[in-house]
């Protein structure tokens, strides 16, 4: 496995790659990896002959009161765990190469990015689109796998290279969990044993709106208040919202429909967390 910090490594890697005829795949991180990234790596591995992984924690994702300075970065691990699940390349910038001195331009998402996630972390996905925008360009990957835990930011990549023509097939990969249900996230470090037990509720609210769902006996909104309930039955925790939107346009819906996704962010302790699950 090569590892490098220089766009122009990285390009020369791939372009040698691509010369040869390999289909190339990209698996965009912030690094402290888990097995749900290293799950991403495998199936890029599968699908495609030379796999860049990205290891780089944007600073344009970030708001002030959030926790980018603090936030894990063990690279000596991350660069033998990538090696381990099948990565070719792995490509770990400094902020100063990928932004420059003065950066000008920044994407702007439009309406998928004002609510939910956006709602609650306003300018995050303008920051999300732009990175990988630059991640594209710098690697320009066939086909790029991210993890369907961050539903909402899955749609605005497949929206972006929908819109601005990337010939980049995006692949989006099913969350990897827990025994006990809790979706692996690199923020999970931060709970404490009793909050990371607390934790659990996401998960359990979500199976309780597949149940609901399926039982076809409530509406929506009874669906949602019963999600909120249980997720404030746990002491500890604190949720944003609990909801069921449409999988593509990500609106709140009031009726059922054949394909149906459940969201929820909550905070636990300090930790906010997210989750989802698709709901047919």
């Amino acid at each position: 496995m090569q590892t490098g910090t220089t766009i122009s490594k990285v390009r020369m890697a791939v372009e040698l790659a691509r010369s040869a005829g390999d289909k190339i795949g990209c698996v965009p991180t912030m690094g402290a990896l888990h097995a749900g990234h290293l799950s991403l790596i495998e199936k890029a591995a599968q699908e495609t002959d030379f796999v860049v992984v990205t290891i780089f924690v944007n600073p344009t994702q970030f708001a002030p009161d959030e926790d980018f300075i603090s936030y894990p970065r063990p690279i000596e691990k991350d660069l033998e765990l990538c090696k381990q699940a099948g990565a070719n390349f792995v490509f770990h910038p400094q902020s100063e190469t990928i932004y420059g001195e003065n950066p000008q331009i920044q994407l702007c998402v439009g309406e998928l990015a004002s609510r939910w996630e956006g709602n609650s972390r306003p300018k995050h996905f303008d920051g999300v689109a732009t990175i990988v925008a630059k991640l594209f360009n710098i690697v320009q990957p066939d086909v790029a796998m991210f993890g369907q835990k961050d539903y909402q930011q899955l749609a605005i990549i497949k929206s972006l290279c929908r819109d601005l023509n990337f010939p980049v097939e995006i692949v989006g990969c099913p969350t990897v969990r827990e025994e006990d249900g809790l979706a692996l996230s690199s923020r999970n470090a931060y709970l404490s044993p009793s909050q990371r037990k607390q934790a659990t509720v996401l998960y359990r609210a979500l199976c309780l709106a597949e149940k609901l769902v399926q039982d076809d006996q409530c509406s929506l909104k009874q669906i949602r208040e019963k999600m909120l309930e249980m997720l404030v039955s746990e002491a500890g925790v604190v949720p944003e919202y609990a909801t069921i939107v449409d999988p593509n346009t990500l609106e709140m819906l009031e009726r059922l429909q054949q394909k149906m996704v459940a969201l929820i962010a909550a905070k636990v302790g300090e930790t906010r967390l997210i989750d989802n699950r698709e709901l047919f």
